[in-house]
């Protein structure tokens, strides 16, 4: 048995690494010490990469495809089905390395974070990046494909380990807590960030062929080929601008991550603890209640975000006329969100985790039945997307809030099995990708069926009332589902209290064992 395995802080670890070979260290609670300020703030920039490329893609990779690329309905939906797969496939891949791998001084979870990072950067610029106007479609449609799944591979290897990281801080049940509401509040911001910077770069491209559109709809334009060509070129330029300014954030927030995080051993290692095999502890895992009715209801929770997400560029553009104004609406939705993650964070430590999830997603209802019901009333749909925004937050701050507990009660339950958390992050993150693969899939592909033709000016009505019904009616149906899966969560404030005496009680039981070994 090596001390390190009984380590609760690097200061421990040093010393445990200095004594003689064999030598057994008493674990005093004191060591156990709060989580700094800084780290939990490091900490909290490490998850802004995944969050701004991530809603940068979910925001404007359809209609860069379709109306960009001008690439066919049918292609595009195949690209994000099985780019969406192929990622959701690559989290539990990527979670059964992490847990095979070797722990080094630098840990086990932060070379995987090192390694992956160039990787991401490099592919999420070539998924932006059009190699020829004129290009066959079948070049176009490899070349994104690749690229995609390229992008979510290296991701998976960032954001894995990044996830399980939550467990490896330090500190106690609070401290992890208050550093998850930390890296919420980074995240809102990351997703701000990046749907802005997107948003703004292209924006006035996107809103130049727009106009170009209604010229040709009202006959006001003679020749309108070189002013479309012209476009779409200064379009894609516009868009590989915004991947770079992207992709230096993302190299920046993972500099910080490194330099500022340190990554600690498990806080409630047992003396003879077994390393269980990747069967059996999946196994374990998923016949785990609490954990099974966190990841599917907030499976399909995801789903309803999700589809309103990847359909509103594309609602404003082609069922309200609002396609000047999209990027205006998405800002206006995340800067609703930033504001209120402290608000929520606040109801979540005074009403409890359960009932801050229930109010804060029915408050979502209202305003998408609003959105697709007033016909591209601008002022209207302005007021509607800060109150939708109010419940982005709450989709943003609870999943990563709720998990750590349901890791928390599979320990106190499985007290001997241990590194089994990146499964749990990993299964997770696979549940929620591979709903999400087949929904981004179905969307598109109700689109191609409905009628609508990549780079046309046409107003198609089926077009516009598929796009209202993906905005609407199917992700409230969603919701409603996942809150009835929710219902029945059996982690409530009362079983948090308890599980922080059971967690301590195992730690003393440690400090017993430890303590009879030196004697």
């Amino acid at each position: 048995m090596g001390s390190e395995e009984w380590s609760l802080g690097e200061k421990l670890l040093q010393e445990a690494e200095a004594e003689p070979e064999g030598s057994v260290r008493v674990l005093q609670k004191g060591n156990r010490r709060a989580l700094p300020l800084f780290q939990k703030l490091c900490f909290a920039v490490g998850g802004a990469p995944y969050q701004m490329t991530g809603n940068a893609i979910g925001f404007f990779l359809q209609i860069f495809l379709l109306d960009v690329v001008q690439m066919e309905a049918f292609y595009a939906s195949l690209i994000m089905f099985i780019g969406r797969i192929w990622d959701s496939f690559t989290d539990p891949v990527v979670g059964f390395l992490v847990c095979k791998s070797r722990r080094t001084r630098f840990g086990k979870l932060l070379p995987w974070i090192l390694f992956s990072m160039p990787f991401g950067v490099a592919s999420y610029f070539l998924l932006w990046f059009s190699p020829s106007y004129t290009m066959s479609w079948e070049y176009g449609f490899f070349w994104y494909l690749i690229t995609y799944c390229a992008f979510h591979t290296s991701m998976s290897c960032f954001h894995v380990p990044y996830s399980a990281l939550t467990m490896f801080l330090g500190g106690d049940q609070h401290d992890r807590d208050s550093a998850t509401a930390y890296r919420m509040g980074v995240e809102v911001v990351a997703t701000l960030a990046g749907a802005a910077i997107q948003g703004q770069i292209v924006g006035a491209y996107h809103t130049q062929t727009v106009e170009t559109c209604h010229m040709i709809q009202n006959g006001t334009a003679l020749n309108v080929t070189v002013p479309l060509v012209n476009s779409l070129n200064n379009t894609k330029w516009a868009y590989m601008l915004a991947a770079m300014v992207i992709c230096s954030l993302y190299f920046l927030c993972t500099l910080i991550l490194l330099l500022g995080v340190k990554e600690h051993t498990g806080c409630y290692a047992p003396k003879e603890h077994s390393h269980v095999s990747y069967l059996t502890g999946l196994k374990l895992v998923m016949s785990h209640r609490p954990y099974l009715s966190l990841t599917f209801g907030f499976l399909f929770v995801s789903l309803a975000f999700q589809l309103v997400q990847n359909n509103l560029a594309l609602f404003c553009t082609h069922a309200t006329s609002l396609g000047s104004n999209f990027q205006h609406i998405i800002i206006v939705i995340l800067v609703s969100a930033t504001i209120m993650v402290p608000f929520w964070q606040w109801v979540l430590v005074k009403f409890g985790k359960k009932s801050a999830l229930f109010v804060g997603l029915i408050w979502y209802i209202p305003p998408l039945i609003t959105i697709v019901t007033v016909n591209g009333n601008l002022p209207v749909i302005i007021v509607m997307a800060i109150a939708a925004g109010v419940s982005l937050a709450v989709a943003f701050l609870l999943p990563w809030s709720m998990l750590p507990d349901v890791v928390d009660d599979f320990r106190a339950k499985n007290p001997h099995c241990v590194d089994l958390e990146p499964l749990f992050y990993s299964f997770y993150v696979f549940f929620t990708k591979f709903a999400t693969g087949a929904s981004l899939g179905f969307s598109t592909l109700c689109l191609h069926f409905s009628g609508y033709r990549p780079g046309s000016c046409e107003h198609i009505p089926a077009v516009a009332k598929t796009l209202k019904v993906l905005m609407a009616p199917v992700p409230i149906m969603l919701v409603i589902i996942g809150l009835t899966i929710f219902y029945f969560y059996p982690i409530n404030e009362t079983r948090r209290r308890e599980l922080k005496v059971e967690l301590e009680g195992v730690v003393k039981s440690r400090e017993v064992e430890l303590e009879e070994n030196t004697l």
